[in-house]
């Protein structure tokens, strides 16, 4: 009675997903935050990986990690390999639903910017579906399934707005100021993410650096702005993401000076891995809404 050998074990595809995010990105903690993982699972999974393989894949040191000539000669089929199956994911995703839209974009931006546009988008284009998820970055879209990226950058896609930044507050706490230089005297309100908003505005509008102005800092830019408007402070504005603050009065500019940082806030798109109907109409939208 013939007997049949037993298949070899084919290596994990996840442990593989870890070595090439962990090469691609240099690093177990950066590959852990792409692929939603700790960086002890990134660790664990090499780990098992070269067990396997009986064979280092990174030598560690006190300067961090580096990839082996083993790894090194693997690196570039494994990336193309998981930019294909991504690829192929984000198509058959598309092809079952041709209508809805997967957008990525920063927290701010996604409540400032895009949400309140999205009720006028459906008023012309009730086909439509919009899925938003808040990323601090933009994704690879190569391999996660999202059709649009809004975000700040220096380059690509198309722009949608210039970033031009000014201090705005409520109208009660502009009444406190009759110049700059009274900035030191009020909670000047930072958003973690832009902590370097106070200083590049001072030394754009030719008043030094933002030595002497102090006050709460935030997580959330969006939490920032609520806080201004509540009366907590002022805050540096970002023209798109407060222009409806400052249409309803909520905010004002108790300065002049405006100043234009060379990034953007852009709109990109995955364009070969869906049908363009919906996401060419979406694109117009957005680009020509106020």
């Amino acid at each position: 009675m013939p007997v049949a050998p037993p298949s070899p074990q084919p290596l994990s595809l996840n442990a593989l997903r870890a070595l090439e995010a962990a090469a691609r990105l240099g690093g177990f903690a950066a590959a852990a935050v792409e692929l939603g993982v700790t960086p002890g699972a990134v660790t664990a999974q090499i780990k098992a990986l070269e067990d396997r393989l009986g064979a280092q894949l990174f030598q560690r040191s006190a300067r961090g990690v580096a990839l082996t000539p083993l790894a090194a000669g693997a690196i570039a089929n494994l990336s193309q390999a998981f930019d294909l199956v991504g690829q192929a994911s984000h198509a058959l995703i598309a092809a079952a639903a041709p209508q809805v839209l997967h957008v990525a974009t920063l927290p701010a931006i996604a409540q400032l910017w895009l949400s309140p546009r999205l009720p006028a988008l459906r008023a012309v284009a009730p086909e439509i579906s919009v899925s938003i998820t808040a990323l601090e970055g933009p994704p690879n879209l190569k391999r996660l399934p999202y059709d649009l990226c809004i975000f700040y950058g220096d380059s690509g896609g198309a722009v949608l707005s210039g970033d031009v930044i000014f201090p705005v507050c409520a109208p009660a706490m502009a009444a406190r100021l009759k110049g700059i230089e009274d900035l030191k005297h009020v909670p000047c309100l930072s958003d973690a993410t832009w902590s370097q908003d106070w200083t590049l505005w001072m030394q754009g509008a030719g008043r030094g650096d933002a030595d002497g102005l102090r006050g709460p800092v935030y997580s959330l830019y969006s939490l920032a702005v609520e806080e201004a408007v509540n009366g907590a402070g002022v805050l540096i504005g970002h023209d798109a993401l407060v222009a409806r603050h400052l249409a309803s009065g909520a905010l004002v500019a108790p300065f002049q000076p405006r100043v234009t940082l060379p990034r953007a806030l852009r709109i990109w798109t995955a364009r070969h891995q869906r049908p363009r109907g919906a996401l060419d109409r979406m694109m117009r939208f957005l680009r020509d809404a106020p």
